[in-house]
């Protein structure tokens, strides 16, 4: 009984935990299924999540790009109605380049035609002139055999009997020229002054070679122009510019291309008018005075241009050859702004690419520093201006940047390369320059110059925009007979060397002066 008792409770046992086995097998089964329906729900409702995110994307992608499209449409109208613009201004230029065109070739035979026509004309002279050459030798071979005397001894003869009244009647034909260009003149120079007007209408031309002067009253300008003319003609002859009083109501014109001439003329004018006595003696007083303070404004000048630039240690002098730099201009351009700029430019160049920016900008503003000094000594200006670096204690740096801001030289150093850069930025900028105003100043001091070379000259001065030279000689070294064969020789100097419109007018003035003191 006891084994059937252990048996059945060990049957018993045993179902009991096979039941108990398969209720928690029941369960687990029962929660796996419910976790895996839930797991199928969660990633059913991610999967729509998903698909909805993902629609909305593509929507917005959809937008984006519908934006940028419309964007970029939009863009491309404006740039093809901008190279439409372009190609309707290319179509005018190329017209209005074919009529040029047209007109040079039109201009163009017409010269070949007067080339054709002088060569015939010249052929026609030069057969002429054999046949007087022949002519005047039979000629001659006759009179010496009818006067017992040689071409020589007969020459002399007659220049001996002429020469005084070659004297006379040469003196009567310059009167008669004089006379004849006084007619014309003012006709010729209103011709002239109006195609110049109606081809090149520049104000720059104008701001840079005319001073107007405001006078108190209409009464002052007969006291400016002087009994005679005597203070009008003192002040121009001391200041060399040209005095112009017109109709301008309470204005005096002073023209002149150089301007540190015409600066000394309007303040001595304007002293001279806020004094009251106007006379010569007191003239050249007042002139003298304004030109030795123009010393001391030309290097206040050159030391407020350093400072500007913020440059240390420069050489008085070289302060005061920067300011004379401001009454020097190159094609137009002031020569002391254009310094400033280049300077400023090397510097931000050089501190662009990690270089010693002071070296460069000392460089830059010293570049055109030989224009300075280019009208009195001869030599190109970087060239000048290098001597005067190495003479002024400028270091090699600096000095190979002015030397070579104007070569080609592919092995020349890197400062002549940045400056040579900063000085083409500046100089090419648009309104930089003007050519125009820079060959009418050449032309002005090439004609002083040539007036200069002949001895017995003291000064010359180039007035009326170049129509006119008038010449100040040494009265103990020319007379007035001397006088008048220099005012010859100096015209078919300029006739032979220089190019100009119309024509120019040639004035030699002699005046002796006596002074003596009481004491």
């Amino acid at each position: 009984m006891s084994i059937l008792y252990g048996v059945t409770i060990l049957v018993i046992g045993i179902l009991g935990s096979i039941g108990g086995y398969l209720v928690r097998k029941h369960l687990a089964e029962s929660k796996i299924m419910s976790a895996e329906k839930m797991a199928k729900k969660i990633i059913e409702e991610a999967e729509k999540q998903v698909e909805n995110k993902k629609r909305e994307a593509i929507l917005e992608a959809k937008d984006k790009l519908y934006k940028i499209k419309a964007d970029f449409e939009e863009e491309a109208n404006i740039k093809k109605q901008d190279l439409q613009n372009l190609e309707k201004r290319l179509t005018q230029k190329e017209e209005n380049s074919e009529r040029k065109l047209e007109i040079l070739d039109k201009k163009d035979k017409d010269i070949q035609n007067r080339e054709r026509a002088i060569l015939t004309r010249e052929k026609s002279v030069k057969e002429k002139e054999e046949q007087l050459g022949i002519a005047l030798e039979e000629e001659r071979q006759r009179l010496e055999k009818i006067s017992g005397l040689t071409a020589e001894m007969a020459k002399k003869l007659l220049l001996q009997s002429m020469e005084s009244e070659m004297r006379h009647e040469a003196a009567i034909l310059m009167k008669r020229i004089e006379d004849e260009a006084k007619d014309t003149a003012e006709k010729n120079a209103k011709k002239i002054l109006t195609l110049a007007i109606q081809r090149c209408a520049m104000e720059h031309t104008v701001e840079t070679t005319v001073s107007v002067i405001p006078i108190p009253n209409e009464e002052m300008k007969g006291r400016i122009i002087g009994r005679e003319g005597r203070n009008i003609r003192a002040l121009e002859a001391a200041t060399g510019v040209d005095v112009i009083i017109d109709d301008t109501p309470e204005a005096v014109v002073v023209s002149g291309f150089d301007v540190v001439r015409r600066e000394i003329a309007r303040i001595s004018l304007e002293r001279l008018l806020s004094d009251g006595r106007i006379h010569p003696a007191r003239i050249e007083e007042v002139v003298a005075k304004v030109k030795n303070e123009m010393d001391g404004i030309i290097k206040e000048t050159g030391e407020q241009a350093v400072l500007k630039i913020g440059i240390p240690g420069i050489h008085p002098e070289i302060v005061k050859l920067l300011g004379r730099l401001k009454y020097r201009t190159s094609y137009g351009q002031n020569v002391l702004q254009h310094s400033i700029e280049v300077a400023r430019l090397a510097g931000l160049l050089a501190a662009e690419l990690n270089l010693d920016v002071p070296v460069f900008k000392r460089a830059g503003f010293l570049h055109d520093i030989g224009k300075a000094i280019d009208h009195e000594v001869e030599g190109t200006h970087d060239k000048l201006g290098e001597e005067l670096a190495r003479k002024y204690g400028e270091s090699q740096r600096v000095i190979f940047g002015i030397a070579g801001h104007h070569s080609d030289d592919i092995q020349r150093p890197l400062e002549a390369i940045i400056v040579q850069a900063a000085d083409a930025i500046s100089s090419s900028r648009p309104g930089a320059r003007g050519e125009t105003l820079e060959n009418y100043v050449k032309r002005l001091k090439k004609l002083e110059s040539i007036a200069e070379s002949f001895k017995g000259v003291q000064k010359s001065y180039a007035i009326q925009a170049g129509r006119e030279v008038r010449i100040m000689v040494e009265h103990e070294q020319i007379s007035d007979a001397d006088a008048l064969q220099l005012a010859r020789d100096i015209a078919k100097k300029i006739e032979t060397e220089h190019e100009y419109p119309g024509q120019i007018k040639v004035t030699v003035i002699r005046e002796m002066r006596v002074v003596e003191y009481a004491k």
